[in-house]
């Protein structure tokens, strides 16, 4: 079953960038082909490292402030054994005081000394036990909500910083011919902004729009031999994929309206996909939009044909 109603189609990858800046370089040319993760173009990096250089300092400053909440803390417990040790001394004074009292060896002025010191320090003992918990409680709630989300936080600054970095950098997604450049060193460009397309001509294929007589036999896993006008006397293999959902004209924008008093015929066309085989263009000769003139091997003879699609 044969068609000149076919043509060569492949997808069309838009490239962009995802940030804003001036282009340091563009590595390829139109129809350049590229390998998948080849660089293709650079974006000024200066001001983007800056914000990494930036995020990364909000980081050690987040952790530090996190970590002070700690040094209280810490010299608080330093502050209680101290307080402790002198309380300790005390007490041992008051007693060997009482008993030297006790055989008259020292006046009750001097007693009396000793156990007011002793009141002393029990007394600083306890506030540097109330001390120790509230910087303990300071350091475990400042961690736990606003010190840890705001290191969280400035983390998080920081990923992005990073990322936005990366960005400036625009790999080729796939194998394939860039083509449709529009821009060059030293231009400005948005985010979003189309740059270049890319072209994977290797998975390229054929849409044939056959007539729906013409369907009658054909199957997916069918051979396929095709010519192109662009290479006369040269042939191409592929093989049917598939067959499209529904006619051309069912899917256009405006599709016919057949309720109507006053109807004609038209015989519609259905698209057929035909996988072009790697093997059959090496050279990667085929381009999009290139007819062709594809005959399907549906293992009917040529006279069976003939007769089905005679009117008669």
């Amino acid at each position: 079953v044969e068609t000149d109603n076919a043509f060569i189609e492949a997808r069309i990858l838009p490239v962009s960038s995802r940030v804003s800046g001036t282009v340091a370089r563009v590595l390829v040319n139109d129809n350049q082909f590229v390998k998948q993760g080849q660089l293709l173009l650079e974006i000024d990096q200066s001001d983007y490292k800056l914000q990494v250089s930036k995020a990364t300092a909000g980081v050690g400053v987040a952790e530090n402030e996190s970590g002070g909440e700690y040094l209280k803390a810490e010299a608080a417990r330093a502050a209680l054994q101290s307080a402790r040790a002198r309380h300790e001394q005390a007490v041992a004074d008051l007693e060997r005081g009482e008993k030297l009292y006790g055989r008259d060896v020292i006046p009750k002025e001097q007693l009396d000394r000793v156990r007011t010191a002793g009141r002393v320090t029990q007394s600083q003992l306890k506030e540097a036990e109330e001390n120790l918990k509230r910087a303990q409680a300071e350091a475990g709630l400042g961690l736990k909500t606003g010190n840890k989300a705001k290191v969280l936080e400035r983390q998080a600054q920081l990923g992005e910083a990073r990322l936005q970095l990366s960005y400036t950098r625009i790999y080729a997604a796939r194998d394939g011919y860039i083509t449709r450049k529009s821009i060059e060193a030293g231009v400005n460009i948005q985010a979003g902004q189309h740059l270049m397309a890319l072209v994977p001509l290797q998975e390229a294929w054929i849409t044939a729009n056959y007539k729906e007589r013409q369907i009658t036999h054909i199957r997916a896993g069918q051979k396929v031999e095709f010519s192109v006008d662009a290479y006369p006397g040269r042939l191409f293999s592929g093989r049917v994929d598939s067959i499209m959902a529904g006619t051309g004209a069912a899917f256009s924008l405006l599709p016919p309206e057949n309720a109507t008093g006053n109807y004609v015929k038209v015989v519609q066309r259905l698209p057929v996909k035909i996988a072009i085989d790697s093997t059959s263009d090496p050279e990667h000769l085929l381009r999009v939009g290139m007819s062709v003139v594809p005959t399907i091997q549906t293992g009917r003879r040529g006279a069976d044909v003939l007769k089905e699609l005679s009117p008669f």
